[in-house]
């Protein structure tokens, strides 16, 4: 029995190669049969484990919470491309954009200018990039917000982050529990334990 057997992996299909010197951003548009929401990092095809429920549903009030409470001008989204570079173009959760960074139907991506705001809900195989990796270079794209979410008990925490431009690092701006209140980017005020109730 061959090791993709053993891996549950279809010995028929024929997995990317990465090209000398790595894949670029814009191959993620180009590479056919990708699983659903691959990431760039460093050059490196990333691959998302299943969704959890709990990453949907915090991924959705956040989404709809920010959608409904952004100025004009603004508007939010989830897991949309972000081309840090030509090396790096990671999915974060949810992105809060300018509209006139809008280019059409097609858009896959936003450049990091285009961002007021990127949220990543921290997965069990996403604990190292989502609180070690992904800040870094957010912060090094010159995104001022960043939140991180981690799962505490079934219920969303918010880690509030603002980019310090002097030292191209994000400070903490505080953790929210049970209800996330902010001024900036803009006013925002979100019931995170909604997150568990049904409509």
């Amino acid at each position: 029995m061959s090791a993709a057997r053993d891996n549950g992996l279809d010995e028929d299909r024929e997995w990317p190669r990465p090209p000398q010197g790595g894949w670029l951003a814009d191959d993620l548009d180009r590479l056919p049969n990708l699983p659903p929401h691959t990431e760039l990092i460093d050059a490196s095809l990333v691959f998302a484990s299943p969704e959890t429920r709990f990453h949907a549903r915090t991924g959705r009030l956040l989404e709809e919470a920010l959608l409904d409470q952004s100025p004009d001008g603004l508007d939010a989204v989830r897991e949309m491309g972000l081309k840090l570079s030509n090396t790096n173009r990671p999915e974060p959760d949810v992105l809060v954009v300018r509209t006139d960074a809008d280019t059409g139907p097609r858009q896959t991506w936003y450049r990091p200018q285009d961002v007021v705001l990127a949220v990543e809900v921290v997965s069990e195989d996403s604990v190292e990039r989502d609180r070690e990796v992904k800040p870094r270079k957010y912060a090094k794209a010159g995104i001022v917000h960043y939140w991180r979410v981690e799962d505490v008990d079934g219920l969303p925490v918010v880690y509030v982050y603002e980019l310090d431009p002097a030292t191209e690092s994000y400070v903490a701006g505080g953790v929210h529990h049970d209800r996330l209140k902010v001024t900036v980017p803009f006013a925002v005020d979100i019931d995170l334990t909604a997150d568990n109730r049904r409509r």
